[in-house]
C-alpha cells in the first residue's frame, strides 16, 4: 500500500461516543474526530437500559460526517448484548451492565458450576455483570424464549450496518461463555446452566470482513457504494492495548484509563491457575491470538459520578478545579476499596465514600479537593496493587507503564501511578481505542502492517505521549499500603 486509507472507527464508551476517522499510511496514522455524543444507561420500569436505537442513529449521523471512507470499524464496552428473534428483530432494548438484575446470581449459578471450574474453563473473574450471568438472571423471561441470537454491542450494531450476524472474539471472551484456550464457544457450558446454544451466533476474529452497509445504510450515509465493515478488537480496550506504543521488547504493563481502568499484561498463552483467580484476574482476548491477562478497577467513573452528585446538588464543581484542590490536598488521607459493589451503580458518590471511610475507622474527607484526592489515591493504590499482582503472577519484572485513554488527560492521577507503582508511567496515546481500531482495519484492507509491533511502532512514530517518573521525594506507598491494609479496607481472598 502507497496510498493513504481513509477509516471511520465508531468508538463507544459508556459516557461518550465518538466517530473519528484515520488516515493511515506509510508515513504515519492521523486521526480527527468528526462526531461526538452523550452516552449513558435511561431507567425506565426500575431497570437500566441503553438506548441502544439513539447509539445507532448517532453511529450513522457520524458516518455521514465522516464522509468518504474506505471502511467501518466499531468498538465498544464489552459484556452487553441485544437478543434478535427468529426474523432478526430486536427484542427489547439492551439492559446495562450496571443494572441489579443480576445481583445474587453469580451464587446461585456457581452451585452447578463452580467459580473455580468456571475461570478454568473461560479465564474470567467472577464480575456480577458477566454477561453469562446477565443471561441466567432472565433464562425464565419470554424475551429469552423468543430470542434466536445474541449480539454483543458492536455487533449488534454491525449487524444493523449490514444484516450480518455474528460475535467478534475479543469481546466474547468477556461473555464467561468462551473457553479461553480454544476461543470458541463452550457450547456444552452454556447449557449447564440454563442458556439455550442456538443463542450463541458464529464468532469472527479481528480483521475479518463483516460485510459491506446495506443499500439503505449506503444511501443514509451518503456513500457512492457499499462500505467495508470490519471485525476490530470489537472490545474497546482490545483496541486500547493495541494502541500502546510499546517496543517490541519492552517488559510493560499497560492501563487503560477512562470510566473503568484495565490494568494488565499481554501474553501469548492464558494464565488459568487458582492463584491468578483468587488475585482477581481475567484472561481476555486480544488481537491477533494474545491474551491480556487484566484487572478490571473501577476507573474514574466515581470521579465522574461524584461531580455529576455536586452539579446535582447546586454546587458545580468544574474538574480542572477539582483537581488543583486536590493537588492541594494533604498525600494519604483517607483511602476506599474503589472496586467495593457500593461504586458500581449510579449514585451518590460523595455519601459512598464518607460511608466506606467511616466503616474502616477513618475521618472522610472534609472538603472536595480531598474528597478527590481520596477518589485519586484509591485509584492509583489499585493501580498499584494489580500490576505487582501481574509482575508476581507471571513471574515477569516490569519495566513501564503504558496509561492509555481519557486517564492521560489527568496530570494528578498520572504522576501517582508512577510513585505508585515506582515505574516510570508513559501517558498517552489518548485515543488508543480509535488507533487499534483503525490499524486492524488498514491490516486487513491492505496496509503493510504485518503484526502488532509494526502497528505499535506506527502508533509511536506518529503521536506525541508524556513521561512521569516516579518522585525520589513522594511519601512512601509502601508503607501507605501496610498502613491502609492494616484497616481491612481490601476484602481478603
Amino acid at each position: 500500500m502507497t496510498a493513504a486509507l481513509r477509516l471511520a472507527a465508531v468508538d463507544l464508551g459508556a459516557t461518550s461516543g465518538r466517530v473519528v476517522v484515520g488516515e493511515v499510511g506509510p508515513a504515519g496514522v492521523r486521526l480527527e474526530e468528526v462526531h461526538r455524543f452523550p452516552n449513558g444507561p435511561v431507567r425506565a420500569g426500575g431497570t437500566l437500559f441503553w438506548d441502544v436505537l439513539g447509539i445507532h442513529r448517532e453511529v450513522l449521523a457520524g458516518l455521514r460526517a465522516a464522509g468518504a471512507v474506505d471502511g467501518i470499524g466499531i468498538d465498544s464496552w464489552a459484556v452487553d448484548y441485544g437478543l434478535l428473534d427468529a426474523e432478526g428483530t430486536l427484542l427489547g432494548n439492551p439492559v446495562c451492565y450496571r443494572d441489579s438484575r443480576t445481583d445474587g446470581v453469580a451464587d446461585a449459578l456457581h452451585a452447578t458450576v463452580s467459580a473455580a471450574e468456571l475461570y478454568r474453563v473461560t479465564g474470567l473473574r467472577e464480575l456480577p455483570f458477566n454477561t453469562i450471568y446477565q443471561l441466567v438472571s432472565e433464562r425464565d423471561s419470554p424475551r429469552l424464549a423468543a430470542a434466536e441470537t445474541m449480539l454483543l454491542l458492536p455487533d449488534l450494531l454491525g449487524y444493523w450496518l449490514t444484516g450480518a450476524v455474528g460475535v467478534e472474539r475479543t469481546n466474547a471472551s468477556t461473555t464467561g461463555l468462551l473457553d479461553a484456550t480454544s476461543r470458541e464457544w463452550d457450547t456444552r457450558l452454556a447449557e449447564r446452566v440454563g442458556i439455550p446454544p442456538r443463542l450463541l451466533p458464529p464468532l469472527r476474529s479481528p480483521g475479518e470482513l463483516v460485510g459491506r452497509t446495506t443499500p439503505e445504510v449506503t444511501e443514509e450515509i451518503g456513500a457512492a457504494a457499499p462500505v467495508p465493515v470490519v471485525a476490530v478488537g470489537s472490545h474497546d480496550t482490545a483496541s486500547a492495548v493495541l494502541g500502546v506504543p510499546a517496543g517490541r521488547d519492552s517488559a510493560f504493563a499497560f492501563i487503560s484509563s477512562g470510566t473503568w481502568s484495565l490494568v494488565g499484561v499481554e501474553l501469548t498463552e492464558p494464565l488459568l491457575t487458582e492463584p491468578a483467580r483468587l488475585a482477581g484476574f481475567s484472561n481476555e482476548a486480544g488481537v491477533d491470538g494474545t491474551v491480556r491477562l487484566l484487572r478490571n478497577v473501577m476507573g474514574l467513573w466515581v470521579l465522574s459520578e461524584t461531580l455529576r452528585t455536586w452539579a446535582a446538588a447546586g454546587n458545580t464543581v468544574d474538574l480542572p478545579a477539582a483537581l488543583a484542590a486536590a493537588a492541594a490536598a494533604p498525600a494519604f488521607g483517607p483511602l476506599v476499596d474503589i472496586d467495593a459493589p457500593e461504586f458500581l451503580p449510579p449514585g451518590d458518590m460523595p455519601a459512598r465514600i464518607a460511608e466506606a471511610c467511616t466503616a474502616t475507622g477513618q475521618r472522610p474527607p472534609a472538603t472536595p479537593g480531598e474528597t478527590v484526592r481520596c477518589v485519586l489515591e484509591s485509584l492509583a493504590m489499585a493501580y498499584r496493587r494489580a500490576v505487582r499482582g501481574l509482575a508476581e503472577l507471571t513471574d515477569r519484572p516490569l519495566e513501564v507503564v503504558h496509561l492509555v485513554g481519557g486517564g492521560t488527560h489527568n496530570e494528578l492521577l498520572c504522576a501517582l501511578t508512577a510513585d505508585a507503582c515506582g515505574l516510570p508511567v508513559v501517558a498517552g496515546p489518548v485515543e488508543s481505542a480509535a488507533l487499534g481500531n483503525v490499524l486492524v482495519q488498514a491490516r486487513a484492507l491492505g496496509a503493510d502492517l504485518p503484526d502488532r509491533w509494526a502497528m505499535r511502532e506506527l502508533v509511536a512514530r506518529s503521536l506525541d505521549t508524556r513521561t512521569y517518573l516516579p518522585t525520589p521525594a513522594a511519601p512512601s506507598w509502601d508503607a501507605a499500603e501496610r498502613h491502609y491494609a492494616s484497616l481491612d479496607i481490601w476484602p481478603r481472598p
